[in-house]
């Protein structure tokens, strides 16, 4: 995978993807850049009116002051100034909105992309590394969209601008200044050209930085159970130092540009000053065109100053920008808009047939699965740690996809339906319970319409869930915070009441008394034979106790079935699931 993914980076110019990706936006785009034209035009015409009423003046002190032209020149700057300030107030609101939008689609596209990438993408990368895609990566493009492109625009133009101009007024003193400030420029460039490789360590290392963050909070009750607070704070202070260094070399040459530019700037100025003294002396020029120069040179030296710092902000851009579109390269599911087949009325037929399947291609942990399950049947999986119950699991609500053969519900193979067929297919309730921000009434009917209250009576003292719903102050409308003290074991009362609601003809339950105390256990499993009674299930236990009543056990060891049968049949065999049995009430 890592190797896949620098070939991607390597192939594809991210900068030349984002202006792609941007392509629906190009005409609100398109304007801003006219309207920053227009800004800069606007802006270049000024010092030109300035000099001639600099001159006016001039001449007015020997001579009769010619006040008529002096003030309606004077008018013509405040108009010049006036509209140069909303051309560029609009332009500043229109490349806002952009960047907001542009933003809102790529947090879209990436969350769409989360949809529909497969389990052995997660499988394989970290979890706050992704995250800081929608937010760091996400966020640095934005800030750059709203304070860069635009100054790249703007200040490209008065470059431009300023240097015919320049050259238009007096060719010696454009040459001079434009020199001066062009040295400056060069070495912006060479320092820019050595930086980039710091801007994209610093995105990579904050992915980095946040994903350990996630882990640790996420973990914190077991490092702290395990008092392993001082390898983690190591931890963090060892990539929170890497990510300090490659932070503090990218901004120290990004940093580096202002005072540099600056330096050249004032250098460009005193070359100007100086020059048009000379000139002025041998009267080959007024005063007014070294008041004019002073500020072309400053319309020169100041969008140098802000192409610099705008480029460091573009390689900041360009360093999100290759994450964020090699995320969306990424190798989706299979497109299966064009599948139709459904099964109207699931009767629970299920079959597995020469099912192998491995994680990755050096490793298969399921080898030649085959099993017949019968309508309404209860099938127990069992095994030690490793055998591939849960893979079993994965594989039927087709999470993954098998390597060989196949698996058919009612004679119809999963792979000729959509996933969100098979899964409408299939309750579950795992060992890892999910309670989201909302009410007790949103966390049971989840995804459910037009659920009655009667009908969720019904299920929670099924469950065992009424004393509790009855304690809280809001009952079914009460909103589970993490303030909320409820219970592992009361969470997963939740997620069997979320089960039982949903009604689905076939049902999972991996573990699913796990976080229950033994006397709640019994009652719990009442509630679980209520919920598989009259459907196909599938049941993972480790405690043998809880499937004695299947209808059929499963043994699993190394990825293959070595044993199937009653409780009673297998125990009279006394293999491999009798020693599994055995041991667990030996070891009580």
């Amino acid at each position: 995978m890592p190797d896949r993914k620098q070939k991607k980076q390597g192939d594809k110019n991210p900068l030349k993807q984002f202006m792609q990706y941007i392509g629906r936006f190009q005409a609100w785009i398109n304007l801003s850049i006219i309207l920053s034209l227009v800004a800069a035009i606007l802006n270049l015409i000024g010092p030109n009116a300035l000099s001639k009423v600099t001159d006016l003046i001039t001449e007015g002190l020997t001579g009769e002051m010619n006040t008529f032209w002096i003030v309606r020149i004077c008018i013509l700057l405040v108009l010049l100034y006036s509209l140069g300030w909303a051309v560029n107030y609009a332009e500043g609101f229109i490349m806002a909105t952009v960047a907001q939008r542009i933003t809102k689609s790529m947090r879209s596209d990436i969350s769409k992309k989360i949809n529909r990438l497969p389990l052995r993408y997660f499988d394989s990368h970290n979890t706050g590394d992704t995250l800081s895609l929608v937010t760091n990566d996400v966020d640095t493009v934005g800030q750059m969209l709203n304070q860069s492109l635009s100054t790249i625009v703007l200040n490209i133009s008065l470059l431009i601008g300023a240097a015919i101009m320049m050259f238009w007024t007096n060719w010696k003193m454009a040459f001079l200044g434009i020199l001066a400030a062009l040295l400056g420029f060069g070495i912006s460039l060479l320092i820019i050209s050595r930086s980039q490789k710091y801007f994209s360590q610093q995105q990579a290392e904050l992915g980095a930085l946040n994903g350990h963050i996630e882990e640790t909070y996420s973990g914190l009750l077991v490092i702290k159970a395990y008092n392993d607070q001082r390898h983690v704070r190591s931890e963090f202070k060892k990539k929170n130092d890497i990510l300090y260094k490659s932070n503090w070399k990218s901004q120290f040459f990004s940093g580096i540009m202002q005072p540099l530019m600056m330096f050249i700037g004032n250098l460009a100025y005193v070359v100007v000053c100086v020059t048009g003294a000379v000139l002025a002396i041998r009267g080959e020029i007024t005063f007014g065109v070294i008041v004019a120069f002073m500020l072309y040179i400053r319309n020169f030296t100041n969008p140098l100053q802000n192409l610099a710092q705008a480029f460091s902000s573009l390689q900041s851009m360009t360093a999100a920008c290759e994450r964020i579109f090699t995320f969306l390269d990424e190798e989706e599911m299979e497109d299966e808009s064009a599948k139709t087949t459904v099964i109207k009325h699931v009767k629970g037929d299920v079959q597995f047939e020469h099912v192998s399947f491995g994680y990755n291609e050096n490793r298969e942990i399921i080898h030649d699965f085959s099993a017949d399950i019968k309508v309404g049947q209860k099938i127990a999986i069992v095994g030690p740690t490793g055998a591939g119950k849960t893979t079993m699991v994965n594989l039927l609500m087709r999470f993954y996809e098998v390597n060989k053969g196949k698996i058919t519900i009612d004679g119809i193979s999963t792979k000729d339906m959509k996933r969100e067929t098979v899964h409408d297919i299939f309750g579950m309730v795992l060992q890892d319970t999910w309670l989201f921000e909302g009410t007790v009434r949103e966390n049971l009917v989840y995804n459910r319409k037009n659920v009655t209250d009667a009908e969720l009576d019904q299920v929670c003292n099924a469950v065992g869930l009424s004393d509790l719903i009855h304690q809280l102050p809001d009952g079914y409308d009460t909103v589970l915070t993490d303030d909320a003290a409820i219970s592992a074991g009361q969470k997963q009362l939740f997620t069997i009441a979320r089960a039982m609601i949903a009604d689905s003809p076939l049902m999972i339950l991996d573990e699913a008394t796990s976080s229950v105390d033994t006397r709640t256990e019994l009652q719990v499993q009442k509630a679980m034979d209520m919920l598989t009674e009259g459907r196909t299930s599938f049941v993972i236990a480790h405690r043998l106790s809880t499937i004695r009543n299947a209808d059929c056990i499963l043994v699993m060891k190394d990825g293959d079935i070595i044993e199937s049968g009653t409780h009673d049949e297998l125990m009279k065999k006394g293999g491999f699931y009798a020693d599994l049995y055995n041991s667990q009430f030996d070891a009580a």
